[in-house]
Order: structure tokens, then sequence, then C-alpha cells
């Protein structure tokens, strides 16, 4: 099944303005911009056809040619990643079996996460889009808690059926527990990790729909499937020993730059 990545990036971040072009300083001392760190992620991952920066922005293209990605140019009217990237689809001829969104804040997405998204697609027809999920030890909770206890909208976490079918997604810290955990210990809190694979047909539905109260209210594309009866699956991914952080807030910089140190990523 042939596979495309989409890196959809906007200037216009109403948390962060200008965050694609963010530096980050990494474990040696080299400086790459946030969107060609997540490029080069993407690049990483085995299995796939295509990889293109998906962007309404020129700053943004010519910034990500400069350092030899492929860019599509889509409209300003995209409401987020997964609108962005049925347009680039589509303008590609929309060919593929499997579009993989790769968001451009994480550029801290191993291969593997990925990889083993696109292997639990392929294996669950009921699924029209999946997307990684991460369970959290005490210190990754703790770090979503302190974002929450502090106003920041930090990761997102997801809890998900026995089948693995998603039954809600939030910026909330969910479930609840009331239990005290150590760093190391784990927990019932699974964060979810900003990538998606879609099959075509879903893909291409998505624009048409009317955005629904629960993605208004959490700002979470995601939940756009599962409002129009869409199967979205949960595939538990582990980490190794890799740590793992989205880029949502300028707080998050530092947070980044210093797990790039701890992991030795240049």
């Amino acid at each position: 099944m042939s596979v495309l990545i989409a890196i959809p990036a906007r200037y216009a971040s109403t948390r962060y303005p200008g965050k694609p072009l963010v530096p980050l300083v990494g474990a040696s001392g080299t400086t790459m911009t946030l969107i060609e760190r997540s490029w080069r992620a993407a690049k990483a991952v085995s299995g796939v056809d295509r990889v293109v920066v998906a962007t309404d922005d020129d700053r943004i293209r010519e910034v990500a040619e400069g350092f030899g990605a492929e860019v599509v140019m889509t409209s300003t009217t995209c409401a987020n990643g997964t609108e962005r990237c049925a347009e680039a689809h589509e303008k590609l001829g929309g060919g593929y079996e499997i579009v993989v969104n790769l968001q451009g804040d994480a550029p801290l997405t191993p291969a593997w996460f990925v990889e083993d998204l696109v292997t639990g697609l392929r294996a669950a027809p009921d699924a029209g889009v999946a997307t990684p999920v991460l369970r959290c030890d005490g210190g990754a909770l703790n770090s979503l808690l302190n974002d929450r206890r502090h106003g920041r909208v930090g990761g997102t976490t997801a809890v998900f059926a026995a089948d693995h079918g998603a039954l809600y997604f939030s910026k909330e810290v969910i479930p609840f527990t009331s239990q005290t955990y150590g760093d190391t210990d784990p927990t019932p809190v699974f964060h979810h990790v900003g990538v998606y694979a879609y099959r075509p047909d879903a893909l291409r539905a998505y624009p048409g729909w009317p955005t629904g109260p629960l993605e208004t209210l959490e700002g979470l594309e995601q939940l756009r499937f599962m409002e129009n009866g869409r199967k979205v699956l949960c595939v538990e991914v582990e980490s190794r020993g890799r740590q793992f952080w989205e880029l949502n807030n300028p707080q998050d910089v530092p947070k980044i730059e210093e797990m790039m140190a701890a992991m030795g990523l240049d």
C-alpha cells in the first residue's frame, strides 16, 4: 500500500504565531527550525513513498524548500491539519492508499510511532483513521497536570474501548485518577501523539462535514471523525526509552531542547 506523509504547517498559529520557523538547538548545538526537524523525523520513517510539507505561507515554503523539502501549497481556508492534508492529497492526484499527517509540532516523533500506526490501520479495515497513544509514566502525567494547573494547554489525552476504538480525546487530563505516581510508574492515562493515518475515503469526506460542538469546544480535529460516526483507532506505541513532547507553547521550546540534549539528538 502506497504511503504519503504530509506535514501541515501554518504560520498564523493562535497560541504560537510563526511556530514552524522557531529554531530548536540540538544536543551538539546544531540549530534547525521546527519544520525542518519535523521533516527529518518524517524522512526517517521506513516504508513511505513520499514526504511533503503542506502550507499556505510563503515564508514556510521558502524555508522548507531551502532544506530540500517538497512543498505543496494549500489554501488559507483550511481549518486544521486534516483539511490541509486532504487538500494536499488531492493536489497530488489522490492516488495514495494511506495518508499520514505528521503534524509540524512534533519533532521528537520516533519513526516507529508512524510505522506502527500504518501497520495498525492496515490491520483494521473498519477504521477510517488511526492515531498513536502512549501510556504516560508518572513524570509525563505530572507534566500534563502541571500545565493545566498553570492554565496552559499541554498534551492531549485519549480514552478508548477494548477494541482500541477511541471513546474521547481531550485537552483535559482524562481519565481522572486520584492516585499519586512516581516518575517511572505506569499510569492509566494515555498521551495522544499528534499523528494520524487516514484511509483516502475518510480523508476526502472530512472537509465536507460541519464542525461539530465537541471539535469546537476542545479544538481537536480528530473529534470530527467521531462526531460523524467514523471509527478512530488508537494504536498503542512504546517509547523505547525515548522522551516525547509536542511544541504547543513557547514554554515548550526549552523542554524539548532539554529532551534532545538528554537523548543525544542533534
